[in-house]
């Protein structure tokens, strides 16, 4: 097994507005999370988020504590959020073991314990989506479920933007330190996600694609309102949001995509909106 990580610093606006293409990229998206028997992580300095992908197929896959963190154990003071978006897998926590099938999630306490991946099968591995944030607080492991979650309905196929939001990890579902997650499902036929557009100046975000087809991309827009910038991206790949930026994308196919945040608060209503014709 491998564990790859790469530290991701923190930009300011008005430098990121001179961005050429391959700068934003390099910066922003996190284009390789998942490769055969390895964990693959950034370390960001945007709330010291943790975007990492694991994919176990032959080896179990322990969850490193990187030279970064400085600690015995990755989460000794840090809380974790794990999506399986693949085959049948098993989390191991300590003596603790959690299975994982397809779109199932599981919140991880801190504490010093050893985490480890495997999957149920080699023919379809699981693939592991993990957000991580620092956490000043131990809450229990919980696995959460679709069932689980507060669901939200939203758009319209007229509008291009019908979806479901499931907040898996907010705080009317279970207790957590900062780490907040979910998934959002777009209908056939819609595209847009995220529209109006907003900030949250208390809180950074890194989304995660999936169920594009392969030879199709999504349009991952963001930058200040009246500052936008676009990155093309393909399924299985994430992008840091930093907190002065919008995030939001249209593509090719409709698709489904995870967000993840780490911040100031729990309030996941926090945001504050721009109209669409605001943005430049």
């Amino acid at each position: 097994m491998k564990t790859n990580y790469e530290i991701r610093y923190a930009a300011h606006p008005e430098d990121v507005k001179q961005y050429d293409t391959a700068r934003l990229r390099r910066d922003f998206l996190i284009e390789t999370l998942f490769a055969d028997d390895e964990v693959n992580m950034v370390y960001s300095m945007y709330d010291r988020m943790v975007v990492a992908g694991a994919k176990p197929v032959k080896e179990e896959l322990p969850l490193e504590a990187i030279d970064p963190l400085k600690s015995k154990f990755f989460t000794s003071r840090r809380e974790v959020g794990v999506f399986n978006v693949g085959g049948s897998g098993k989390v191991k926590i300590g003596d603790k073991t959690y299975t994982l099938g397809y779109k199932e999630a599981l919140y991880i306490g801190a504490g010093d314990r050893e985490v480890a991946f495997s999957s149920d099968s080699a023919d379809s591995p699981a693939l592991f989506y993990i957000n991580s944030t620092p956490a000043h607080t131990a809450y229990p492991t919980t696995k959460i479920t679709k069932q689980d979650a507060e669901q939200a309905h939203m758009g319209s196929l007229e509008m291009s933007n019908e979806r479901t939001i499931n907040k898996l990890m907010v705080n009317q579902v279970l207790k957590t330190c900062q780490l907040q997650m979910g998934m959002t499902e777009l209908a056939p036929g819609s595209v847009w996600n995220t529209m109006p557009a907003h900030v949250h100046s208390r809180r950074m975000e890194a989304y995660f694609y999936f169920e594009l087809p392969e030879d199709q991309a999504v349009c991952h827009f963001m930058g200040e309102p009246t500052e936008t910038r676009h990155i093309w991206m393909g399924n299985h790949q994430a992008v840091l949001s930093p907190e002065w930026s919008i995030h939001s994308a249209a593509a090719t196919h409709n698709y489904t995509f995870i967000w993840g945040m780490g911040g100031e608060n729990l309030d996941y209503g926090d945001q504050d909106f721009f109209a669409i014709k605001e943005l430049r």
